[in-house]
């Protein structure tokens, strides 16, 4: 809801801006089916671009009718390209400004009024989704949001869930500014809502797992332009979040730092930097190396230089102590208590809340906690926890049903007044779900926690580059 003016203009105020004629819209905290009656179609970009409350909430109803009612080829009638191109853009250009570690602090207006919404991999299950955000409460001057990554790939929304994330990462809220006794819009969403990245938000993974089929399913002719808009738009989405200063958080988790090894002569410009040391020589990383890491890479590198996007992307907790690679998956690493707790003691940290993991990926490995109620506590030390907090119920979507997962998701609740006791939420996916089609091939498609095919991960232009 836009806010009421000050008390000192209750007077005569001026009309607010107009309201969404759904006004229990947002407040629905149960599971619904799509809105009956037809939304206002097609959504037009608003002009001179600011998104109300009223116009995200038109948005939300057309996705959610269009997901029961149409086929996915229509969704330009919904959303024309103009709109999508506008919307996209836009965002980017907030996402991009951003750091590669976000702080939302009392510089964000995080107070003793306000919580911390985290939420985990949701993989394009649109309407698990809406059922989270309308349980937990939208978006709101003292209700921030963490995203956690993996938005898109194996469920059949995963282009319509990041279009509404982009939303709300847009929205302006409305000040009466008594000098001038008028309404303004004023920008706050993107400080209120952060949406960092996934490891599912890459060329290689979309390509694989369906989100690049989904699309061109989606957009006909123009699929290609809106796959590339979309790929774009990952390239900004920052890496990690620190809340209060007390919570990490980072889609994979923990990532290596550099070696510096100094030449005969001691001067700076004389030292070497080892990007890729040998196992026995891995480091953690500091919050210093992760703000010169280069994140405008669709898929991170597995070697050389820059590995610090990949391993917070990738990488997986062990109960195996130290830091090595993560074999398993082919990049990335495994992390140990024992790194959880130097990362914690370092920096002063009580909770690492990393995602990554789903019931697929839990069931081979029995060592730590399965996947059932949306979230595990995989690491407990003397300095603070470690979780993993996983945000699909019942995935995944297109599983064979003998091979479904009948898990619960899940989302975190960080409250004052330090922000660092974790408040667990689980849920049950909304049922029925509108039938569609698989957009990959879930029956001989490798798990995403299994070895990658690293080759096709690397450009044309790496590929003809000669061996160093």
């Amino acid at each position: 809801m836009l806010p009421s003016p000050p008390a000192a203009a209750a007077a005569a105020p001026p009309p607010l801006p107009p309201q969404s004629s759904d006004e229990d819209f947002f407040s629905d905290s149960k599971p619904r089916s799509p809105p009956p009656t037809l939304p206002q179609i097609p959504i037009v970009w608003p002009e001179g671009g600011a998104l109300t409350a009223s116009w995200v909430a038109d948005l939300v109803h057309a996705f959610e009718w269009a997901s029961e009612a149409l086929p996915p080829s229509e969704l330009p009638s919904v959303l024309p390209v103009a709109a999508f191109d506008k919307l996209v853009l836009t965002a980017s250009k907030i996402l991009h400004k951003e750091p590669n570690c976000v702080r939302i602090d009392e510089n964000s207006d995080l107070n003793s009024d306000c919580s911390v919404v985290v939420v985990g991999d949701v993989h394009g299950q649109l309407h698990d989704v809406l059922f989270l955000l309308r349980e937990a409460g939208f978006p709101a001057d003292d209700r921030f949001f963490v995203f956690n990554g993996d938005y898109v790939d194996r469920g059949a929304w995963g282009l319509e869930v990041f279009l509404l994330l982009l939303a709300w990462k847009h929205l302006i809220t409305w000040i009466f500014l008594t000098e001038t006794e008028e309404f303004t819009p004023v920008v706050f969403m993107p400080h209120r809502v952060f949406l960092l990245r996934g490891n599912h938000e890459s060329k290689y993974c979309t390509s694989v797992y369906g989100f690049e089929k989904e699309v061109l399913a989606k957009y006909g002719d123009n699929g290609k332009h809106v796959y590339r808009k979309c790929l774009g738009c990952f390239e900004g989405l920052p890496l990690a979040s620190i809340i209060a200063g007390k919570v990490y958080t980072a889609h994979g988790g923990l990532f290596r730092g550099t070696i510096v090894t100094p030449s005969k002569r001691s001067k700076k410009k004389n030292r070497k930097v080892v990007h890729n040391p040998k196992v026995d020589s891995l480091i953690l990383g500091s919050f210093e190396e992760l703000a010169k890491a280069r994140r405008s890479v669709l898929d991170p590198p597995w070697e050389g230089q820059n590995l610090i996007p990949g391993d917070i992307l990738w990488s997986d907790p062990s109960m195996t102590p130290g830091l090595s690679p993560n074999t398993e998956r082919g990049i990335g690493l495994l992390y140990g208590p024992d790194c959880t707790e130097e990362f914690l003691k370092k920096f002063n940290l009580k909770l690492i809340i990393r995602s990554h993991e789903g019931p697929d990926a839990r069931d081979k490995r029995p060592d730590l906690g399965g996947m059932d109620v949306g979230y595990t506590i995989d690491h407990i030390v003397e300095s603070g926890k470690l979780i993993t907090l996983f945000s699909a119920p019942d995935y995944p979507q297109f599983q064979a049903t003998e091979e479904r997962y009948k898990n619960k998701g899940a989302y975190i609740v960080l409250e004052p007044p330090n922000f660092d006791t974790p408040m667990f939420h689980s849920f049950e996916a909304v049922t029925p779900r509108p039938k569609v089609n698989p957009y990959y091939d879930f029956e001989d498609v490798i798990d995403s926690d299994e070895e990658l095919d690293l080759v096709s991960m690397v450009t044309d232009s790496e590929l003809q580059q000669p061996a160093a």
